[in-house]
């Protein structure tokens, strides 16, 4: 795993993290096909354009429509830390080598992939089991962080 060390004026490992949920992404996906391309030959839901959301998720199985859930899911409020991470990240290459210790500090680090590595375990859970209160405790936690990494952030720009 990348370091938690900052060097001014180097926004990458900052990078890394964001790198990481969008592959994660990709792999939510592919498991999204794996599961839901067997599952639309086996039940035979009857495809059609105008067809909505909720027919084809009243014909498949509950397991097969959390992983497409959650793949949905990372394209929401993951949106918001992507935004984040590069208002550091430009932050950082712009005030980084001017201010001392640079504007990124381990904390954001530590945020960044703190989120990341929650925003997985809410990806597995909702997969795999959907316990929902479990998963709404899970999302909330990811809040937080995503919050205080915002917040982190808005002392950086402003």
């Amino acid at each position: 795993m990348a370091t938690l060390q900052t060097t001014p004026g180097n926004p990458l490992p900052l990078l890394r993290p964001a790198l990481t949920l969008i592959s994660w992404t990709f792999i939510m996906e592919a498991w999204m096909y794996a599961t839901r391309i067997p599952a639309v030959n086996k039940y035979k839901p009857p495809i059609r354009p105008a067809m909505t959301k909720e027919e084809m998720n009243a014909v498949l199985p509950p397991q097969v429509r959390w992983k497409a859930d959650n793949y949905n899911h990372l394209h929401e409020q993951p949106t918001i830390f992507y935004a984040v991470i590069g208002a550091l990240a430009i932050a950082e290459v712009v005030k980084g080598g001017a201010v001392a210790g640079g504007v990124l500090k381990e904390l954001d680090l530590g945020l960044a992939w703190g989120y990341v590595g929650i925003r997985v375990v809410h990806s597995l859970v909702h997969a795999m089991a959907n316990p929902i209160m479990m998963r709404f405790g899970i999302f909330a936690s990811s809040s937080f962080v995503l919050l205080g990494l915002t917040g982190r952030a808005l002392a950086a720009v402003f």
